[in-house]
């Protein structure tokens, strides 16, 4: 059940009301969203939000009720499409992420989506999606084929191409809208209630980044908008809670879409709707219990239970032909884990994986081999049924990366599956018969797998 309406004092009251009557299913999508009147006054935004809860500064008791139910309704759907938890979400993935520019992202994907309704007015000179794109990147498109194309987080990676005032060893190209990866924090200020301290105008600092043409052009295009996101004031969830909570929120706005019909505040079920993201360790179990089931195999020593019903004979007492039944495989199912340990890989994240490849390989009973290397093959460690101990393995190496003599030493042990944790920096001559999975720490998650499934880790 949705939360308890707002209390009639609450300034946001009559917003809902109008939303509530003019699209029933999409504009109830507020009562599942605190509202909370903040301290701030007429120099604050009119509201912010943490991705919970709307706080509603003085300046909103300055604006015309249509003005106030537009506001209500861009913050409902910044909610509802999880934007300040996609935040945060890239920001651990990027390293550093501009809060500003992604917060015009979001508003340009938020005001094309509610740009069709004529009961609720936008604030003067909104960002729109077909705009940032042409303005941007230069695409010509119209708002219907840029729904249907850009979600906030590709948006955002096309568009800021910040240059470093330093250079390093991390620093990459941004060219053809890809971004830019480096390990710094974000530039996002808090403030009370969650709004932001951000001015609107990017601030260089001594090994700062500076804007590129993409990033000045959104900037520009966006400086009268306020930043209305505050992806810092609400406590992280956890992986799995944040999981239902985005499949809750596409539920709902897919019910809410499919009741109002033309009426619905969202102009389409646009490529930006939240996806509920998997926890990466429920995925590795899931592939793992997959790879290493016990598989039946055939027994010409036994017939199947249909042979045994008949007796052996078909009609007109006619013999059968022998079908061989199944028996369960008697030989324990193999694992093997190579780690690369030439990358950096936070130890915080190393003793996650560890715990979750011993959890998995005693929860399947399965064998397990350890090998360790860059360039070549360090350690190798084999493991009984049931008896893996990583916690005592020294995790050193040195030089490049190599995954071709790593595979092939794998190879010999025959392995059902292999898992590879690893930065993806380094060439793969050797493609085994085996499924592998690769994981790979978040802040290399883009790095390409040169065959398998790919697998993000993040802390």
């Amino acid at each position: 059940m949705p939360d308890a309406s707002p209390p009639p004092e609450h300034r946001a009251t009559r917003a809902i009301q109008r939303m509530v009557e003019f699209a029933p299913s999409t504009g109830g999508l507020a009562l599942w969203v605190r509202h909370v009147n903040s301290s701030n006054g007429m120099d604050a935004p009119p509201a912010t939000t943490d991705g919970n809860t709307i706080f509603y500064s003085a300046a909103f008791e300055a604006l015309t009720l249509p003005q106030q139910a537009g506001v209500v309704a861009h913050e409902v759907l910044h909610i509802a499409l999880r934007h300040p938890q996609r935040f945060l979400d890239l920001r651990s993935l990027l390293g550093d992420v501009d809060l500003q520019l992604f917060n015009i992202c979001a508003d340009a994907i938020v005001n094309t989506t509610l740009q069709h309704l004529n009961w609720l007015a936008l604030p003067a000179a909104p960002v729109l999606l077909d705009v940032l794109v042409k303005t941007a990147l230069g695409v010509q498109e119209n708002a219907e084929t840029s729904l249907l194309k850009w979600d906030v987080e590709s948006l955002y990676r096309a568009i800021d191409d910040r240059r470093s005032g330093q250079h390093n060893g991390k620093q990459q190209a941004s060219q053809s809208g890809k971004y830019r990866q480096e390990g710094g924090k974000g530039h996002d200020e808090q403030g009370q209630n969650g709004e932001t301290a951000l001015t609107g105008r990017r601030r260089d600092s001594a090994g700062g980044r500076h804007d590129g043409p993409r990033a000045a052009q959104a900037r520009a295009l966006g400086a009268n908008t306020p930043i209305d996101l505050a992806p810092g004031a609400a406590p992280a969830d956890t992986p799995e809670n944040e999981a239902d909570r985005a499949r809750e929120w596409g539920e709902r706005l897919a019910r809410g879409h499919a009741n109002d019909g033309e009426f619905s505040m969202l102009r389409a079920l646009a490529a930006d709707m939240p996806r509920s993201r998997t926890p990466w360790e429920q995925v590795l179990r899931v592939q793992l219990a997959r790879g290493l089931a016990m598989k039946p195999a055939l027994s010409w020593s036994r017939p199947t239970r249909s042979y045994i019903a008949n007796q052996g004979r078909a009609a007109q007492n006619r013999r059968m032909p022998w079908e061989p039944g199944f028996t369960s495989m008697q030989n324990a199912p193999r694992l093997v884990v190579i780690v690369d340990v030439s990358g950096s890989i936070e130890a915080e994240l190393m003793a996650r994986f560890a715990t979750e490849i011993v959890s998995i390989s005693r929860r399947q009973e399965c064998a397990m081999t350890l090998i360790i290397g860059d360039d070549r093959v360090r350690r190798v460690e084999v493991f009984k049924p049931g008896e893996a101990d990583l916690s005592r393995i020294e995790f050193h190496g040195n030089g490049g990366t190599d995954f071709t003599p790593l595979l092939q030493a794998a190879d010999r042990f025959n392995p059902d599956i292999g898992v590879v944790l690893s930065d993806l920096d380094g060439p793969a001559h050797f493609q085994p018969r085996w499924p592998v999975i690769w994981a790979v720490p978040a802040a290399h998650a883009n790095n390409a797998a040169p065959f398998g499934r790919k697998l993000a880790l993040s802390c």
